[in-house]
């Protein structure tokens, strides 16, 4: 398979990045967008020289690979028929709003030997490619994810928009399944939580505690990796990372500390995702994100959603 076809499901605004990132990938042929305001669809379509649709089912058609970049409430059934027309499908996270709909998604693509990817971008960022060499039996993770309130992520709260990028890296550095988990959080803006503090205990001893919140000024992702000789600290957003490494076994003074910050690879998340996508598609390799790892991630945030409410947070 020399040129791969894609469309792309959805061209809001993430959807557009993904729409401008396959018109940049050699061996890539954007084949169509599909959005339900025609008139917006047109004029997206004609920015990147491609066509629109705005029905998904006729867009397909010419199509080996799809991108769903759609609300969430809408990837188990547009996944489903994708599927079933036998193309390759990457799913934007979260993967479903059910675990049952993520299992039988994740069945379907494995019946038809396609390729389901989903969109946990944060697996893509250059600081989380380099650093996973270092990490050796973490005790202790923390990672704070804030963000301002964005009115157009009306359909779900900030465990299911921006704590689940954690949720899925998280365990993945850990090493381990989660043993059990506290949550508390509360409203501000919306009808959903939208701040969330979670403490996650694995099976290995590790504990994490993670936060987020959609209520900041700001936009802040930090990430924190405590293990016995050494201790990590990630900026997501600049794709940097430092490392404070013991260099003896008694640490007397800082000058027993070494500190580094590993050069690494800056590239657009998305694009080295997508990339990976088309080289799945194009090798009948399976995924760096599974639709495995995309179903662990949304069990994990419909847990904590779950102990929300038992603990009767104000949501």
């Amino acid at each position: 398979m020399s040129q791969i076809k894609v469309c792309v499901i959805g061209v809001g605004n993430l959807g557009q990045h993904h729409a401008r990132n396959y018109t940049q990938i050699p061996g890539v042929t954007l084949t169509g967008i599909v959005d339900v305001d025609e008139k917006r669809g047109e004029t997206i379509a004609a920015k990147f020289k491609t066509k629109c649709y705005t029905n998904f089912r006729e867009a397909i058609k010419n199509a080996d690979a799809v991108s769903i970049v759609v609300p969430t409430t809408l990837h188990y059934q547009i996944g489903k028929e994708i599927l079933s027309a036998g193309k390759h499908c990457l799913i934007e996270k979260p993967f479903t709003t059910e675990v049952s709909h993520a299992e039988e998604l994740i069945q379907l693509a494995r019946k038809n030997s396609l390729v389901l990817q989903i969109g946990h971008i944060e697996r893509f960022n250059g600081a989380i490619l380099s650093l996973q060499k270092h990490i050796k039996n973490p005790k202790f993770i923390e990672s704070d994810r804030l963000g301002p309130y964005d009115p157009r992520v009306s359909d779900v709260g900030v465990v299911l928009d921006l704590m689940i990028h954690d949720l899925d890296i998280i365990p993945f550095l850990a090493g381990s399944k989660v043993k059990d988990l506290e949550a508390f959080g509360t409203k501000i803006f919306s009808k959903h939580e939208d701040i969330v503090k979670v403490r996650l205990r694995f099976h290995n001893g590790c504990i994490a505690d993670l936060s987020a919140s959609r209520a900041s000024y700001g936009k802040y992702r930090k990430l924190r990796v405590f293990q016995p000789d050494a201790y990590i600290s990630v900026d997501y957003a600049t794709q940097r990372y430092r490392l404070y490494k013991k260099k003896s076994l008694e640490v007397a003074s800082m000058k027993d500390i070494e500190i580094s910050s590993p050069k690494v690879e800056r590239i657009e998340p998305l694009r080295k995702e997508l990339e990976h996508f088309i080289d799945c598609v194009r090798e009948g390799k399976s995924p760096i994100v599974t639709g495995e790892y995309g179903k662990d991630a949304l069990e994990l945030a419909l847990e904590v959603l779950n102990k929300l409410q038992i603990h009767k947070s104000e949501i």
